[in-house]
């Protein structure tokens, strides 16, 4: 059977660049939503999962730290993608052809100095890699999508302008999710991540927290999110530099377990090159 890796959207999408991009050999397998995307891992259709955490410039993604805690998934890699967007056409179509340009809502605004330098309308579509499978439907040359090259690629299209958007350092953060962990040391910086609830006592936060800064832990990423729809429930996701064996982890942990109600270690895994 075909090893495989499952992505949330269409076939060109941005999480399927990522796959692409960080596990060349896996097959990539296109879902409607997260919800799929770990099912498909956790029934055996797909070996691994590649999910978008955050974005450099729209912060996290919605729902993913929600999803996590109880998909009965393990974080084994993190991946670091640049998300370049590019507007292409149907083929002979040119750049004087185009006065309309299609893409996900929060792509637009990110390439609109390009977009008012050259005259075109910016219309909405639910996903970029469905703009450009749409636009290649279309065959307008007045049409174009903003998407990645590997939409481009896969519906036929012509790369009319690469690398349009504003800032030039856009980038999402994904987790590549399996059904068994990899808690191994497998390289000098390592990563890990987890979530917690605090006990119910004064200052409770302030206290777990103490543990990483006095035992030199960093703190990369500390987020809070309601559970259960309660608004006194609130459960805390971290990412932390080091491994649960590092000795000054260890005591960090420690003392965290003592100020909180539930611990869950989702992963520990080596450091993309680009956080560096």
């Amino acid at each position: 059977m075909t090893a495989r890796i499952a992505f949330q959207g269409e076939p060109g999408a941005y999480s399927h660049q990522a796959c692409r991009e960080a596990r060349p050999h896996l097959e990539a397998l296109a879902c409607a939503n997260f919800e799929d995307v770990i099912e498909a891992v956790r029934s055996g259709a797909a070996d691994q999962a590649m999910l978008p955490v955050e974005n450099s410039t729209y912060g996290r993604v919605a729902d993913i730290h929600r999803l996590l805690p109880d998909s009965g998934l393990h974080i084994v890699d993190e991946a670091f993608v640049r998300v370049h967007i590019n507007l292409l056409g149907v083929p002979g179509a040119t750049l004087a052809d185009v006065d309309e340009a299609f893409s996900h809502l929060v792509l637009l605004p990110q390439c609109g100095s390009f977009l008012r330098k050259h005259d075109i309308r910016g219309r909405v579509s639910p996903d970029n890699a469905r703009a450009a499978r749409d636009v290649a439907a279309r065959g307008d040359r007045t049409k174009a999508a903003l998407a990645s090259e590997l939409a481009g690629e896969i519906y036929g299209l012509d790369l009319l302008a690469r690398h349009i958007e504003d800032h030039d350092n856009n980038t999402t953060r994904f987790l590549i999710m399996s059904r068994t962990p990899d808690m191994t040391r497998r390289a000098d910086h390592m990563m890990t991540s987890f979530v917690f609830q605090v006990r119910n006592i004064p200052a409770a936060l302030y206290k777990a927290m103490g543990g990483f800064a006095t035992n030199g832990v960093n703190m990369t990423k500390l987020e809070s999110y309601m559970v259960g729809g309660s608004f006194t429930a609130t459960q805390f996701y971290a990412d932390i530099e080091g491994h649960p064996n590092d000795h000054n982890v260890r005591l960090a942990m420690d003392e965290l377990n003592y100020f909180t109600s539930h611990i869950h270690i989702l992963g520990s895994y080596p450091a993309d090159p680009m956080r560096d």
